[in-house]
């Protein structure tokens, strides 16, 4: 370990129809009947351009758009960004609609467009090509979010130089109950990177 201080630079929570970047309340929404219009809603709001982005499952949206926030006017970001992701039910929502597309008999074959996101890692491909990244990446599949886990792995990825900066968190969907967390760690900012910080901004 080299020794160096690592700092959360941004971070963003997206539960309950509300999205927060650093902790502050930048989009509320309370009109929605679906998740796949209160992402669509988010999109709108934040004004993207990425055509991808419709094609995208729902677990997918919800980390690209964290990611979006979490990035935004962000300079401390290239293509040795790493990604760190993790969640409970891995990809079990898309899993169950691409389960019904082989059991619907009217059907001549399963979607390949449903099939496609079923790999939980699928999220930070898109988030990579969006953003230039090549860097190290990984998908963990834990019961709850573990910081002290997360932080670990993160920094031993900046230590090593595997990756210059390190966008990590939770992004959990199952029957529409999401729970979704990213945070930027880099060299810079004014949160230390700790366990215990990383704890308090998932919570809060």
């Amino acid at each position: 370990m080299s020794g160096k201080e690592y700092y959360i630079s941004n971070f963003c929570t997206i539960r309950n129809g509300c999205v927060f970047k650093n902790g502050k309340l930048i989009y509320k929404d309370i009109t929605s009947e679906s998740l796949k219009d209160f992402s669509k809603n988010i999109y709108k709001f934040m004004e993207l351009n990425y055509s991808k982005f419709h094609k995208m499952d729902e677990l997918c949206k919800l980390g690209f758009l964290a990611s979006e926030v979490v990035l935004q006017n962000e300079e401390n970001v290239d293509e040795d960004t790493a990604l760190v992701f993790s969640n409970r039910a891995s990809s079990l929502d898309t899993d169950r609609k691409h389960q019904h597309t082989i059991e619907d008999r009217e059907q001549f074959f399963p979607s390949p467009a449903i099939f496609v996101y079923t790999l939980p890692n699928i999220i930070m491909g898109e988030i990579s090509i969006r953003n230039n990244m090549k860097s190290e990446n990984a998908f963990f599949v834990t019961e709850t979010f573990q910081p002290h886990f997360i932080s670990n792995y993160s920094e031993i990825l900046m230590n090593t130089g595997k990756a210059s900066s390190v966008i990590c968190g939770w992004v959990d969907l199952d029957s529409n109950k999401y729970d979704v967390f990213l945070a930027l760690l880099s060299t810079k900012g004014i949160r230390r990177l700790t366990k215990e910080e990383l704890s308090k901004l998932y919570n809060q």
